[in-house]
């Protein structure tokens, strides 16, 4: 037989474990891809695609355009919006597995770096939904497996590679710029910094930039509206953890047994092959200090993880041979599994919704706020998969109680990118028309041609007198006509008061500008 067959074949019999995990995990999350509802973000990102774009308030354009032409080729369904996040956690999973090899594993390290990155809940929570969160971990991992090719094996030829990466992450998400900041200083700490000086290295900047540049030059058109969206989520809207509770929070949520790999990620980085991938040593604390001071969430960090996982499965596995303790294989392997197990459930939806909140209060567990909203029986992540269609039932009746004529001039004002989604998902069934929304990238998409002189708008206050001072300010006629109400929706959209309000003082067109709201 061809030696090349013979490689071929090796290479493949290498690689059935990281595939087989890989396809049991695109299983997985297919199996529950239709429980619970449509997310809030995941709403909003379809009305994105309705808006194709160089850029958005709150995101860059690439997991928009995927999404178009998911939708073009799969529909709007829950599954069908969801498969294309699920396959990419499974491409993260076996490149963990590659990386591992590259890096000096044997097939158990590749197998155990594979095995990690399933059972961290954060990395594989990403794929229950879409987002944008899945592509940037794939982002992450394929950049970090490209630098340890060009560590490994001194290939600065790569570096026009790693650009282009980087270029099409930042088009996804702006988190992979942290990578780079954390990169640069990694390299200024090592001996690698001689790369520095290549011209391929200042080639690959070129390339990322090129890939960049459309968005950049949208941001300039619309004079930064991300930056005033970054800065209000950063002083307004996200927990500011500190130091030692966003350290506790990776722990966590990247599954406790899963601590001692990552960690010795960092150190086989720092020791091995004579220094040659330090910077990626010195990567992981850059990032997170930048992270921390920024008030990131915990999971913002859960994308540099794959390569931490690989590089700590190849120390452990030289530990294990190193002292002849074959027995920690399936030990180690054992509590992974196992804390994996209970943890399932946080992870992705596999249990009915009353089955879940029975076993979170059997674990003596309470949701955690990820922003400065209050939580009430389920974490924000599923509770804000609840209580869109009821809501949208709710202004369908109110907006049956119009006349015909009064239909056709009727405009509908939510105060939430999430609530303006869910009426132009939902609302269709109704004939509902558009939402006008001045949060974030529905401001930019503006208040129509409808005047507002018939208008059902959700109050912005929680109290009857503060809203009905608010709106009689604007119309002749006030109407409170009802709330909104679902059981396991986020506390906030639960109680939200409408009104039908007739004869505007004004028109929507004027007020616009006024409206604004970005965070």
């Amino acid at each position: 037989m061809p030696e090349k067959s013979i490689q071929f074949r090796d290479h493949l019999r290498e690689m059935a474990l990281p595939f087989s995990l890989a396809l049991l995990q695109l299983i997985l999350h297919m199996v529950f891809h239709g429980n619970y509802g449509y997310f809030r973000d995941e709403l909003y990102y379809i009305a994105c695609s309705d808006h194709l774009a160089f850029g958005y308030v709150d995101q860059p354009p690439l997991s928009i355009a995927l999404l178009w032409l998911n939708r073009l080729l799969l529909g709007d369904s829950l599954p069908a919006l969801r498969f294309l996040p699920a396959l990419v956690g499974a491409l993260v999973v076996v490149l963990a597995g590659m990386m591992a090899r590259r890096l000096g594993g044997t097939r158990y390290a590749g197998g155990l770096a594979v095995l990690s990155v399933i059972v961290a809940p954060n990395l594989l929570g990403h794929g229950k939904f879409y987002s944008m969160n899945p592509f940037d971990v794939l982002f992450w991992t394929l950049a970090g497996y490209i630098l340890i090719v060009i560590f490994g094996d001194d290939r600065p030829s790569l570096w026009p590679l790693f650009g282009l990466v980087v270029g099409l992450g930042l088009q996804n998400k702006y988190s992979l710029g942290f990578m780079v900041i954390g990169l640069a200083v990694g390299l200024l700490l090592s001996r690698q910094r001689r790369h520095l000086a290549s011209g391929w290295f200042w080639l690959g900047a070129g390339v990322a930039a090129i890939v960049f540049l459309p968005h950049l030059i949208w941001q300039v058109v619309h004079h930064f509206p991300s930056l005033e969206f970054m800065r209000e989520a950063s002083q307004n809207k996200n927990i500011n953890l500190g130091v030692f509770a966003f350290l506790i929070g990776q722990i966590r949520d990247m599954n406790f047994i899963n601590a001692p790999l990552w960690l010795g990620g960092i150190w086989f980085f720092f020791r091995s092959h004579e220094g040659r991938y330090r910077p990626l040593a010195w990567m992981y604390p850059v990032v997170f200090a930048v992270m921390v001071v920024g008030s990131a969430k915990v999971y913002y960090l859960s994308a540099i993880y794959p390569l931490y996982l690989a590089g700590g499965a190849v120390l452990l596995e030289r530990f294990i041979l190193r002292k002849a303790v074959n027995w920690v294989k399936p030990v180690y392997s054992g509590l992974q599994v196992l804390l994996f197990l209970v943890i399932l459930p946080f992870a992705i939806p596999v249990l009915p919704v009353e089955s879940f909140i029975r076993y979170q209060h059997f674990l003596g567990l309470t949701p955690r706020a990820e922003e400065r909203t209050a939580v009430a029986e389920l974490p924000q992540y599923y509770a804000d998969q609840f209580g869109w269609k009821e809501m949208v039932a709710t202004i369908a009746g109110v907006y049956r109680t119009l006349t015909t004529e009064e239909q056709s001039r009727c405009v509908i004002f939510v105060r939430n990118y999430g609530e303006a989604a869910a009426v132009d998902f939902f609302g269709k069934q109704f004939g509902l028309p558009k939402a006008l929304c001045a949060h974030n990238s529905y401001w930019f998409w503006g208040p129509g041609e409808r005047t507002g002189d018939v208008a059902i708008i959700i109050g912005n206050s929680r109290t009857m007198e503060d809203n009905l001072s608010d709106l009689q300010s604007t119309y002749k006629s006030v109407k409170f006509t009802g709330t909104t109400g679902a059981r396991y929706a986020m506390p906030f959209e639960n109680g939200r008061m409408i009104f039908v309000c007739r004869g505007m003082r004004t028109t929507f067109q004027k007020l616009w500008p006024e409206e604004r709201f970005f965070i």
